[in-house]
């Protein structure tokens, strides 16, 4: 069969598809009323150009929908997958996967929380047990006395003074020899249970001292005794130097009575930084009849007091 007018046969019996083209459609040719039968086919054909692009076919048997207005959905519209023959099932998206969790923020959270406050816990044990420390170490006292609380003078007569201190004794802890002794009959001693040193009469009789200072220089050296008779004097002697005339043990309160005949006298010795050793001896020629109660140092000559 050739294109072109063939007889008086009509077009549609010639052609089926006559009516899409112009010359088909000048003879009057029409699309069949029942469709060609086949599944899902549409069931008007529309002549080329009318078709619009996107246009939803309606299943075999259905009339199209009409197109809403331009933008707006149809609400005779359905889905493809919808229809008897659509796309099976499977071929839908997949749902979107759940979203991830994220990390347990509430479980960091504590356990944060128990780190700070162990972390707080061990400074304040820290603080009580710093806090128990010094207050045992400025509150209580040591158990033995250290060397500047010495309770009582050392019996080989040496001695030291604490820092911006000088030494001061009791006579009665020095070092003791020819006869020298031990007394507390006489009331009114300053030394330590009211003991001094007596027996300083005998030719040989001494006391030494041996004492720590500072920086050298001149010094006083004071004494503490009793005489209630004549002026005396004995022997002194500074690190193996006899010193001047002696020792001037004179009766300043001119009182005859013992307990009322404490007094005190001094020289002005030169010493040297470090250990010194002085001595009070009865030599021959000295009046040693005194009872010595103590004995002290100051800075430079100061006279008595």
């Amino acid at each position: 069969m050739t294109p072109g007018d063939n007889g008086a046969s009509t077009p549609e019996d010639d052609d089926p598809f006559g009516y899409l083209y112009a010359d088909g459609q000048a003879r009057g040719a029409q699309p069949p009323s029942g469709g060609y039968g086949y599944p899902n086919s549409v069931s008007r054909v529309r002549t080329v150009g009318e078709r619009s692009y996107g246009a939803p076919q309606a299943p075999y048997g259905q009339g199209v929908p009409q197109q809403g207005a331009y933008g707006q959905p149809n609400a005779h519209y359905q889905a493809p997958e919808t229809l008897p023959g659509g796309p099976p099932a499977s071929h839908r998206p997949a749902p979107p996967a759940p979203g991830r969790r994220g990390p347990n923020t509430k479980g960091l959270l504590i356990g944060a929380i128990a780190v700070v406050a162990a972390v707080v816990i061990g400074i304040g044990i820290a603080m009580i047990n710093g806090n128990t420390d010094d207050d045992k170490s400025g509150n209580e006292a040591g158990s033995t006395p250290t060397q500047s609380q010495t309770s009582s003078p050392s019996p080989s007569g040496s001695s030291s003074a604490t820092p911006g201190e000088l030494p001061k004794t009791d006579a009665s802890a020095l070092q003791l020899a020819g006869g020298a002794t031990k007394a507390a009959d006489v009331p009114g001693a300053r030394a330590a249970g009211g003991t001094y040193v007596g027996g300083l009469t005998t030719v040989g009789a001494s006391v030494t001292w041996t004492v720590n200072i500072p920086e050298e220089g001149a010094y006083t050296l004071l004494a503490r005794y009793n005489n209630p008779g004549e002026n005396q004097s004995m022997t002194l002697t500074v690190n193996g130097q006899k010193y001047g005339s002696g020792f001037n043990f004179a009766n300043w309160t001119h009182l005859s009575d013992p307990a009322k005949a404490w007094t005190e006298s001094y020289a002005y010795p030169t010493l040297n930084k470090g250990s010194n050793t002085i001595s009070l001896s009865c030599q021959p020629g000295d009046k040693c009849d005194v009872l010595l109660d103590q004995l002290w140092l100051k800075k430079g000559k100061v006279g008595r007091g």
